[in-house]
C-alpha cells in the first residue's frame, strides 16, 4: 500500500500562491478612495499607483522562467513568497506615495511570478491521471483569493478605525504570505526538475517523500519522458502548425485577466463616487418623488 506522502500538502501549498495572487489583485479595490484622500491624488495619479501591480505583474510573469528553470519552481517561489510578505508590509506602513508605488510593483512581481512556477510545480509533482484537475485547483484559489478579499475588506472596515483602515487592509494579506513562505521550507523539489539536472539520487527522496511506491520506476518513467520531450522540442513552435494551441492560451489567459480585474475596477469606480453620479442622484430622488402614487390617482379618480 502506497504511503501518503506530502503530496498533497505539496501541492495544496503550491495553490496557496493562487490565494495569494487573488488576494493581492482585489484587496486594492478597498483602499481606493483613501488613497484619494490620504495622498490627494487625481484620477491619473490614482490609476498610476493602481496599475503599479499589474506591471509589476507582467514582468513578473515574463522572467520567472528562468530562475524557475535554474534554481526550481520551489526555491523561486520563496523568494516570492519574500516578496509578498516584505511589500504588503512596506505598502501597509508606506509613508509616502513613492513608497507605496514601489510596493505594489514588488507585489505585482510576486503575483506575476507564482502564477507562472506555481502551476508548473503542480503539473510536474502531480499524478497523470489526476494533473489536469489539481492544476486547476490554483485557478480556483484565485477566485477564493478575491473572495477573500473583499471578506477581509470587509470586516477591517467594520473593525479599524477610518484612519489607519487601509493600511490593514494592505496588511492582511501578509499572514497568508508568512504560511506560503514557511510551507514552502517543508516541501519537496519537484523530482521531475531534479531528474532533469541530473540529480538522480535527489529525485529518488523527493519521490519517496511525496509518496510514490516505487521510486526508481517512476526515477526511469520520469527520464525517459523528459527524453521523449527533447526530442519533440527540437521541432520548432510554429504558427502554422500550432495556431489552435496558441491562440487557446492567449485567450485563456485574457480572459482570466478580464474575470480577475473587472470586477475589481467596477467597485473601485463604485466606491469613488464619480461628482457626476453624486449630482444625478438628488435629481433621480426628486423625480421618484414627483411620480403619482397609486393611491393619489385612486383619490382622483374617485
Amino acid at each position: 500500500m502506497a504511503r501518503r506522502g506530502l503530496l498533497g500538502e505539496s501541492i495544496a501549498t503550491a495553490a496557496l500562491a493562487g490565494l495569494l495572487f487573488g488576494f493581492d489583485t482585489a484587496v486594492v479595490a478597498g483602499v481606493t478612495a483613501d488613497w484619494r484622500t490620504v495622498f490627494g491624488l487625481d484620477d491619473a495619479a490614482l490609476g498610476l499607483t493602481v496599475s503599479a501591480a499589474i506591471w509589476g505583474t507582467l514582468v513578473g510573469a515574463l522572467c520567472a522562467g528562468l530562475p524557475g528553470d535554474l534554481y526550481g519552481a520551489r526555491k523561486a517561489l520563496r523568494v516570492l513568497a519574500g516578496f509578498y510578505v516584505a511589500s504588503t508590509l512596506v505598502a501597509a506602513l508606506s509613508g509616502g506615495l513613492g513608497a507605496l508605488i514601489a510596493a505594489r510593483f514588488v507585489t505585482g512581481l510576486a503575483i506575476g511570478g507564482s502564477s507562472v512556477l506555481a502551476p508548473v510545480y503542480i503539473a510536474e509533482i502531480a499524478p497523470p491521471a489526476r494533473r489536469g484537475r489539481l492544476v486547476g485547483l490554483f485557478q480556483l484559489m484565485v477566485v477564493a483569493g478575491i473572495l477573500v478579499a473583499f471578506l477581509s475588506n470587509a470586516a477591517v472596515g467594520e473593525i479599524a478605525g477610518h484612519a489607519t483602515a487601509w493600511r490593514w487592509k494592505l496588511g492582511v494579506p501578509a499572514l497568508p504570505a508568512l504560511l506560503f513562505l514557511l510551507l514552502l521550507f517543508r516541501i519537496p523539489d519537484s523530482p521531475r526538475w531534479l531528474i532533469a539536472r541530473g540529480r538522480e539520487a535527489e529525485a529518488r527522496t523527493a519521490l519517496a517523500r511525496i509518496g510514490v511506491p516505487d521510486p526508481d520506476a517512476e526515477l526511469a518513467a520520469v527520464r525517459d519522458g523528459i527524453a521523449a520531450e527533447a526530442q519533440e522540442r527540437a521541432a520548432r513552435l510554429r504558427w502554422s502548425l500550432h495556431r489552435k494551441p496558441i491562440l487557446l492560451a492567449v485567450l485563456l489567459a485574457g480572459f482570466n485577466q478580464l474575470a480577475v480585474s473587472t470586477p475589481s475596477s467596477i467597485i473601485r469606480t463604485m466606491s469613488s463616487r464619480p461628482p457626476a453620479m453624486a449630482a444625478c442622484r438628488p435629481i433621480c430622488r426628486r423625480s421618484r418623488s414627483a411620480r403619482p402614487t397609486w393611491s393619489s390617482r385612486w383619490s382622483a379618480w374617485r
